[in-house]
């Protein structure tokens, strides 16, 4: 009878007990696909409602659909029309005026979001802050009302004969109007700083509570003064929540649509084409041409897209 030494054993990959040396067992494959099954119900969102829609835009905004007769009645056919709908687009300079006037908007508005609500942020970090989260809680409320019945409650402060606040700008001598071809802008402008200031506030909040305290008794030790503070710590520390902000808020500006469809009904200055969205909607919706639509909001999506990364890219430049 022959026997096996255990170092035998070991150079053939087996153990006395007839179990394999180090190997590492195989997972299930019930195991492996459990994460997929779990997430499988996000990724089906996911890809309908985000995914499928823009696919689905990609391609109308290279489709032209020609109807045949008065009413189609002779058919309808599709064809790849290439560039067509977006030189149609383009050319169509109340659209461009459109871009153009959130150009402005945004270079005037998004300063002055970041500025309020950074300024918001540090005071109520502030050592000497009192009732913060109450404070917080009565900032961020406006960003819980909807964006329509947002509109609707200014629009009563901005119609003559309803707003009072015309009406006490009156008892010193002032007309003021709100809704005037050359002022309707900053009135939407000033509807969007109060829906968002304080939703973009507690983003940098947020980034506030992240600094280590050691760092604040630190400047305190050395008689640091609460602005010397919030300009060599907090601002530079916070840096990525006033970028993130930023990009939020550059995406906003081109994404307006309620603000103007609402106030469209009160004040005259602003017609159908008034911002990119509202001009996309107008086109698909009053004018039936889905395709050239389809073909703007590639657009416009595109412009946040380019805006968007420009910043990114000055902003990591200049702290490199």
């Amino acid at each position: 009878m022959t026997t096996t030494h255990p170092s035998d054993q070991q150079q053939r990959g087996t153990t006395p007990q007839g179990n394999t040396g180090n190997r590492v067992p195989r997972r299930p494959k019930a195991q492996s696909r459990a994460p997929w099954i779990l997430l499988a119900p996000f990724l089906a969102l996911f890809l309908l409602t985000f995914i499928l829609p823009i696919l689905v835009a990609i391609a109308s905004s290279f489709t032209k659909v020609t109807r045949k007769g008065l009413f189609g009645e002779a058919g309808v056919t599709s064809e790849f029309a290439w560039f067509s709908n977006y030189a149609q687009a383009l050319s169509d300079g109340n659209f461009v005026a459109s871009i153009g006037r959130m150009f402005l908007f945004g270079i005037v508005q998004v300063p002055v979001m970041i500025i309020l609500c950074t300024v918001l942020a540090l005071m109520l970090e502030s050592t000497s802050a009192r009732w913060p989260g109450f404070f917080r809680a009565a900032y961020f409320l406006p960003y819980g009302v909807p964006g329509v019945i947002a509109t609707i409650l200014w629009s009563f402060l901005y119609v003559p004969g309803l707003s009072p606040l015309i009406d006490i700008a009156g008892m010193f001598g002032l007309e003021p109007d709100f809704l005037g071809p050359n002022t309707v802008l900053w009135s939407i402008a000033n509807i969007v700083l109060w829906s968002y200031a304080g939703y973009n506030m507690l983003i940098i909040v947020a980034q506030l509570k992240t600094i280590p305290v050691e760092l604040y008794e630190a400047a305190r030790v050395d008689g640091a003064t609460t602005w010397r503070i919030a300009r060599s710590i907090q601002l530079p520390l916070i840096k990525p929540a006033l970028v993130l902000t930023t990009v939020f808020s550059i995406i906003g500006t081109l994404q307006l649509f309620a603000e103007a469809q609402v106030l469209k009904t009160v004040a005259p200055s602003i017609d159908s084409q008034y911002t990119p969205n509202l001009s996309a909607y107008s086109t698909a919706f009053a004018y039936n041409d889905y395709n050239v639509a389809a073909a703007q909001a590639v657009l416009i999506a595109a412009v946040a897209l380019i805006l968007s990364f420009a910043f990114l890219k000055f902003s990591n430049r200049k702290s490199s």
